[in-house]
């Protein structure tokens, strides 16, 4: 069992960034497939970024391509969503998730509670 815990969420104007973070219980992280999901109001949850255990795949959804960056410190169990130039689409609640074998993009096996981003015009 893994316990996701995001971090970092809030309120930015346009053009601003900010930094999520994702910090998991036990003693397995490194060995996990990561990533973040967002989900706007009335909206389904839709995927944003994933990497993978190592650190050395990366993949994003096309919406933040360019924008977002994400990246893992194993040692300290936590994956980040570094996010630039924000727009006020890209507000949402970021989940943080967790995937035993594959990509996030494949399926989740664990979530987090979610961090609320808002992004002002």
């Amino acid at each position: 069992q893994v316990q996701l815990v995001e971090s970092g969420g809030g309120l930015v104007q346009a053009g601003g960034s900010l930094r999520l973070a994702c910090v998991a219980s036990g003693q397995t992280f490194s060995s996990y497939a990561m990533g973040w999901f967002r989900q706007a109001p009335g909206k389904d949850r839709d995927f944003v970024a994933a990497i993978s255990w190592n650190g050395e795949t990366t993949y994003y959804s096309d919406h933040v391509k360019g924008r977002f960056t994400i990246s893992r410190d194993n040692a300290k169990n936590t994956v980040y969503l570094h996010m630039n130039s924000l727009k006020p689409e890209d507000t949402a609640v970021y989940y943080c998730a967790a995937n035993r074998r594959h990509l996030v993009v494949v399926g989740v096996d664990y979530w987090g509670q979610g961090t609320q981003v808002t992004v002002s015009s």
